[in-house]
């Protein structure tokens, strides 16, 4: 384990090799059998809600059907998520070439909003947890089996690859010490 600021970091974030290669996983990540989407924080409920008019151009009639009934995201005060469509894909997502791919992302690429999609999302296959600190455990799963391919292939570990989110979720500081932990072990 490793300790940055308050954040708890397990050793797999930092010696893991990944990069996402999505023409081969063809987005997995955002059609995930379970039921629930992708964790909210309470602070991004009124966010999904702002961008939401910005997103909804790329979305089907499927996705746009669950969000009239269920609404744009599900649970309570400390335990939100997005909607799912039949238990598996984000009522987010479009596809693009057979490709799962998040609205929100993309309306944000497209400048259209300035939020770009959930933390959870953006951090993922890194998993969030809170418990009076801050845990960061990496989430090995078979449909990313790919991404860990690619990122041994390319010599790209995890943190490397999701810089941007961990930055965006925990500032430039915290992830340039996360870095050199990484560099120290090795």
């Amino acid at each position: 384990m490793i300790i940055v600021g308050n954040t708890f970091v397990d050793e797999a974030v930092t010696s893991s090799a990944f990069c996402c290669d999505l023409k081969a996983c063809k987005g997995a990540c955002c059609c995930l059998e379970g039921g629930r989407g992708a964790p909210l924080t309470d602070e991004e409920v009124p966010l999904i809600a702002t961008a939401f008019p910005f997103a909804k151009e790329y979305l089907d009639i499927r996705s746009l059907d669950v969000i009239d009934r269920e609404g744009l995201v599900e649970g309570y005060a400390g335990s939100f998520a997005t909607p799912c469509i039949d238990h598996r894909e984000c009522v987010f997502v479009y596809f693009d070439g057979g490709i799962a791919k998040c609205a929100f992302e993309r309306a944000y690429n497209e400048g259209k909003t300035n939020w770009r999609k959930p933390i959870s999302c953006h951090l993922f296959p890194i998993r969030l947890r809170h418990l009076g600190l801050t845990f960061l455990r990496y989430e090995q799963m078979p449909e990313c089996l790919p991404a860990r391919e690619y990122g041994a292939a390319a010599n790209i570990t995890l943190v490397d690859f999701l810089k941007d989110p961990l930055i965006r979720a925990f500032g430039e500081p915290w992830y340039m010490q996360l870095r050199d932990q990484q560099i120290e072990m090795t």
